[in-house]
């Protein structure tokens, strides 16, 4: 449920995180505050490093407070999940010019000239595959159609990224943030789906081919 937020914190154990273990709940929790969130000063975290203590589920759901956590200690995979989402928000602000910044290793020996060519000078614009790419994009996300298929296709990141985050919050850094996370929710729900689909699959299976028991059978009376 968690995987994907935990791998883009780069938590050691993304895969086998179980919020459900005491122990290994309350250690994610500090190393949340500790790497991430970073709300308390380092000296006002004694309390809540302090995984031993019978008092820690006081000064955890003190931190919920001062965090503004919406949810209660009970719901603990809700405040798991808000928490996580805070520490991505507040992770990419954080790193947000460095983001923005870096190139990848191939584009630091390229030279002025292909960083200023047209991305899409080489695409073959009379490819039927093309005009109907961009034409169930188009449709997709009702952006008005344009006899001139390359004009339509500049188009469909602007149109793209409303679809995707829907509002606007104001601040350029947050709106990327929404929309990672959005993006992140989007792939756990169809997780979600393929499981469903799988145990539709198995149960129809079980009721096409039913084991039946001959012995029980009769014929006539």
């Amino acid at each position: 449920m968690f995987r994907r937020k935990l791998s883009a914190l780069d938590y050691h154990n993304p895969a086998g995180f179980n919020c459900r273990d005491e122990t290994e709940f309350r250690n994610f929790i500090v190393w949340l505050e500790d790497q991430k969130i970073r709300h308390y000063k380092i000296e006002d975290r004694g309390n809540l490093r302090n995984i031993h203590s019978d008092d820690w589920p006081k000064s955890f759901e003190k931190y919920m407070k001062d965090v503004n956590c919406p949810f209660k200690m009970q719901e603990r995979q809700e405040t798991v999940d808000w928490l996580l989402g805070l520490a991505v928000r507040l992770e990419y602000g954080d790193n947000a010019d460095k983001y923005k910044d870096s190139t990848p290793d191939g584009a630091k020996n390229t030279d002025n000239t292909a960083k200023n060519a047209e991305p899409l000078i080489n695409l073959d614009v009379n490819n039927p595959d093309f005009k109907a790419g961009v034409m169930a994009l188009a449709n997709l996300l009702q952006i008005q159609r344009h006899d001139d298929y390359l004009v339509m296709l500049k188009g469909l990141p602007v149109a793209l990224e409303k679809h995707i985050l829907g509002f606007d919050t104001g601040d350029a850094v947050l709106n990327e943030a929404a929309q990672i996370l959005r993006l992140l929710h989007i792939e756990e729900l169809r997780e979600l789906q393929t499981k469903i689909n799988e145990a539709i699959v198995a149960v129809q299976a079980i009721i096409a081919d039913p084991k039946t028991d001959h012995r029980l059978g009769k014929v006539g009376r």
